[in-house]
């Protein structure tokens, strides 16, 4: 007997916009407030322990959580240059394409200092100068992410930090990734940790006996790293506190239901919490993708994660049009937003809110992830409201300047005067007096 065609995947479908924005908002809550601080409770006293006892913690959190002793702490240099000598040729070219893709696209990050003279010749500017040092958090765990540590070691070098350590859990065989080793490599890391968790976030954040203190940690992560980086700032800067990824699909009737269930599929096949979302002004293309999918999985190497993403965070919402479409998005907020229409370019520009957008068919948000040349590191669970990628800025600080001459003094100093009269400030008011007497 010919084999039967698998069902459709069962992704939870909606017909009412409404009904849609108040699944989308149960998305941007998947981690839930009772988790996080469950979770919470035990980084602080991670974070706390590495913080009095250095090294010994690290190395006793590791082999709790981790199963092997970290000893010694750092990946030599010797084995970083072996493991990308010994990479294979393709793989080895698909790195350097992606990281000088990666740079070109950052080197035009590099923000300019501003100088200026006032009208009464004072002198103002804006300084931008690199951080001293970076931390660079990179995931282990169910995957290796060699674009990880190109999406944060080019922008960190772009900018000019020149001392900048990778943290990476090993395996239980204390053997870190050799793809990731490669590209840190590649990318001018000579230091890695073979370290994760809140404990790496501690050791970068606090210093040990053999981590040196940072003054920015970058790079996404799980709870535990998410909520460590989330309690160490102000004490170094961040880049952003990254929840489990999204992708967002809008999608009309010239897109084919196979490209978007490989798309949809490609964010559930990160992580368990992942979230995949179609909206589609066409029901026939919602009634196709989830039979799609049901093909796709059959012999996927992650389907179990795929499907507990699919079943937990999936959603298809079905629209009458674009522009319903694109207010579901805006109120989402997605970190990837692919844009599977007949006119990309012009729902773009309706478009507010998003970490990336993809316009096309020739576009999949996987080219974004390794090589396009934007970073990756985006926001998540609605946070593209208010922020953005990660960048060269991340890893720099600007300093204003400013140089007043006894002219511009004399021209402003009674509105400095009364402007601190106002607040009760008196000696601010005669510091200005003081030099005009």
């Amino acid at each position: 007997m010919p084999e039967s065609s698998p069902a459709a995947f069962p992704l939870l479908c909606v017909r009412d916009p409404q009904q849609g924005a108040a699944e989308l908002l149960r998305l941007t809550r998947r981690t839930s407030t009772s988790q996080q601080r469950e979770v919470r409770d035990r980084v602080d006293t991670i974070l706390s322990e590495v913080k009095e006892r250095g090294d010994s913690a690290v190395r006793e959190f590791t082999q709790r959580f981790d199963r092997f002793d970290p000893q010694p702490l750092t990946v030599s240099t010797r084995e970083l240059e072996r493991a990308w000598t010994q990479l294979p040729g393709n793989l080895r070219d698909a790195l350097e394409l992606a990281h000088r893709r990666i740079s070109e696209f950052h080197q035009r990050q590099r923000p300019a200092d501003i100088s200026m003279e006032g009208v009464h010749g004072e002198r103002l500017g804006r300084r931008w100068r690199p951080v001293k040092r970076a931390g660079l958090y990179v995931p282990g765990g169910r995957a290796a992410y060699p674009s990880t540590v190109l999406m944060n070691a080019v922008p960190a070098r772009v900018a000019g930090v020149n001392d900048t350590v990778i943290c990476s859990p090993a395996g239980p065989d204390g053997q870190v990734n050799q793809v990731v080793l490669a590209a840190a490599h590649m990318a001018g890391v000579r230091t890695v940790l073979r370290i994760g968790g809140a404990q790496a976030i501690a050791a970068m954040a606090y210093g040990t006996e053999s981590v040196d203190k940072v003054d920015v940690i970058s790079g996404p992560g799980n709870i535990y790293v998410t909520l460590a980086k989330q309690a160490v700032y102000g004490q170094v800067g961040i880049d952003s506190l990254a929840g489990p990824s999204e992708v967002l699909v809008i999608a009309d009737h010239t897109a084919k239901a196979n490209q978007v269930a490989s798309d949809l599929l490609a964010q559930a096949e990160h992580d368990p919490l992942a979230s995949a979302v179609l909206i589609t002004t066409s029901a026939e293309l919602a009634d196709s993708v989830g039979l799609a999918i049901a093909q796709q999985l059959e012999d996927h190497p992650r389907r179990e994660i795929c499907e507990t993403s699919l079943r937990d965070w999936g959603l298809v919402v079905i629209c009458d049009d674009l522009e319903t479409c694109a207010q579901l998005s805006d109120n989402f907020a997605p970190e990837h937003l692919e844009l599977l229409v007949e006119r990309p370019e012009a729902l773009a520009d309706r478009i507010q809110h998003a970490g990336a957008i993809f316009l096309g068919p020739w576009s999949p948000e996987a080219v974004g992830d390794y090589l396009a040349g934007p970073n990756h590191t985006l926001p998540t669970c609605a946070a593209a409201r208010f922020s953005g990628a990660l960048s060269v800025e991340t890893f720099m600080r600007h300093t204003s300047m400013i140089a007043f001459n006894r002219a511009a003094l004399e021209a402003t100093g009674s509105a400095v005067c009364e402007l601190a009269k106002s607040e009760g400030l008196h000696s601010h008011a005669e510091s200005v007096r003081q030099r005009l007497s």
